[in-house]
């Protein structure tokens, strides 16, 4: 038998006994210093060992119990500063809108009323100047005169406060045309003095230019001034629908994290969190209940100011423009037809055919109160009687007795149609004083819902703030 020896491999000589054969990789090879680059600078390849370990390191920390409070402390701080900042500035910005409603639009609109009445009564004063002949009552002279000044007082009010592009072309056609309209009656009268009938043509121009240039121009401008107050009454009645939201998101974490620290910590109470989470209680409270007060006030303002405000200063004005209409009748002397028609027009939108309906019947539906439905109930009772004797004037006139016309028309007493008239003239201007008293009411009311409420924000997020943290902190440093 013969033996057979093997020689361990490491006691061989070089390139003899077995060959030992590398592992060949089954990637691509990378040079020894992997991080070379062709000028032998470091090239830091994305996704490199430090990154990953930092990647390791933060996510590690994480999952642990103090890295997660850490988190939900930052986030909590964040979300109620967030929250703090945008209800206090929401509070601020409709505190603001509202007084600008009571301070800004409101005025505005009374000025575009007051110019509408005084050019419609300044039409209807002149008229009924004229019937008087050349001698013209110093009263009257008077009422016409404050009327173009108090116009021109409006105009001034309203070129200076109106924003609206809707109110430029009207303020322009009323500052141009009204100069000419008081030339031509100043001319009419002169004439009328003389006892020229020439001035009942320059009256009737006049009328003319009142009724087809300024008064559809103070109307159109009325318009716009009161889209204007209602563009800034809604967005002060707006609802704050990103601080509300914010709030009740950090209202939400704060709860959320308590439940988190009762299912880790088995500790049921975080004084600091409770403190936070009653402040973020508050404040949504808080807030929601202003915002809702303040747009409620606003609505009333809207429903039992302006609306009312509305509809008796529509009334007043058809009733201005009724009596110049029965005076110029007069002053056409048998010539007057169309006066005549545009008269029963302008009363049957005033208290419809039957005296029950019309503007008036509108005003009472729309009165809130006792003293705004008796406004418009006297109103109506007064209408009723300057419509029969208006019948009687023109019977007068027709049947050839104008003197006896022109005496019943202009008399003041209660028995003549001026006393009449200015007895609903009174009545509409209480329900217009009364509209506005309530407006300005609820307008200031809708401010008062804000007082205080940006000062209260703040420190609530401040308490907000400290909860968290002094909460937070107390279970982190059980960790360490």
């Amino acid at each position: 038998m013969v033996a057979t020896v093997q020689t361990p491999l490491h006691s061989a000589p070089p390139g003899e006994g077995h060959r030992v054969v590398p592992a060949q990789p089954s990637g691509p090879v990378l040079p020894a210093n992997a991080n070379a680059g062709t000028n032998g600078q470091a090239v830091v390849l994305p996704g490199g060992p430090a990154r990953t370990g930092l990647r390791r390191r933060v996510a590690a920390w994480l999952r642990r119990t103090p890295g997660l409070l850490l988190l939900f402390t930052a986030g909590l701080v964040a979300l109620g500063l967030a929250a703090g900042a945008t209800g206090i500035a929401a509070v601020r910005q409709r505190s603001d809108l509202v007084g600008g409603v009571a301070a800004g639009n409101g005025p505005l609109v009374v000025a575009a009323q007051d110019l509408y009445r005084a050019l419609s009564d300044a039409d209807a004063t002149v008229a009924s100047a004229f019937l008087l002949g050349g001698t013209e009552p110093p009263a009257l002279r008077t009422r016409y005169q404050q009327d173009l000044a108090a116009a021109s007082d409006a105009l001034v009010r309203l070129a200076a406060g109106v924003t609206a592009e809707a109110a430029d072309a009207p303020l322009r056609q009323i500052s141009a045309n009204l100069p000419v309209y008081a030339g031509i009656i100043e001319t009419a009268r002169a004439l009328n003095r003389q006892q020229l009938p020439l001035g009942a043509a320059y009256l009737r121009e006049a009328s003319a230019l009142m009724r087809d240039a300024l008064l559809p121009a103070a109307q159109r401008l009325y318009t716009a001034v009161s889209v204007q107050l209602k563009d800034a009454r809604d967005d002060a009645s707006a609802a704050p629908w990103l601080a509300l939201p914010l709030l009740l998101l950090a209202l939400i974490g704060l709860l959320a994290v308590q439940v988190f620290l009762v299912r880790r910590t088995n500790r049921v109470f975080n004084l600091g969190l409770v403190a936070a989470t009653a402040a973020a209680l508050v404040a949504v409270l808080w807030l929601g209940i202003a915002w809702v007060g303040a747009a409620g006030h606003l609505d009333a303002s809207r429903d039992e100011g302006s609306a009312q405000v509305d509809v008796f200063t529509e009334a007043r004005i058809a009733a201005l423009q009724a009596r110049g209409d029965e005076s110029l009748t007069l002053v056409a002397r048998g010539a007057g037809a169309a006066f005549e028609k545009r008269f029963a027009e302008t009363m049957n939108r005033l208290a419809g055919e039957n005296g029950n309906g019309g503007l008036l019947a509108d005003a009472r539906a729309k009165a809130t109160d006792a003293a705004g439905r008796a406004a418009a109930d006297a109103a109506i009772a007064d209408v009723k009687a300057w419509r029969d004797l208006h019948k009687r004037i023109r019977e007068l006139d027709d049947s050839g007795q104008y003197p006896e016309a022109v005496k019943l028309a202009v008399g003041t007493d209660d028995a003549g149609a001026g006393g009449i008239f200015n007895r609903v003239d009174e009545h509409l201007a209480q329900g217009l004083r009364h509209g506005g008293d309530m407006f300005d009411r609820e307008v200031a009311s809708a401010g008062d819902g804000f007082g205080g409420v940006a000062g209260g924000l703040g420190f609530l997020t401040a308490l907000i703030l400290i909860g968290v943290v002094v909460g937070m902190a107390q279970r982190v440093m059980e960790y360490r």
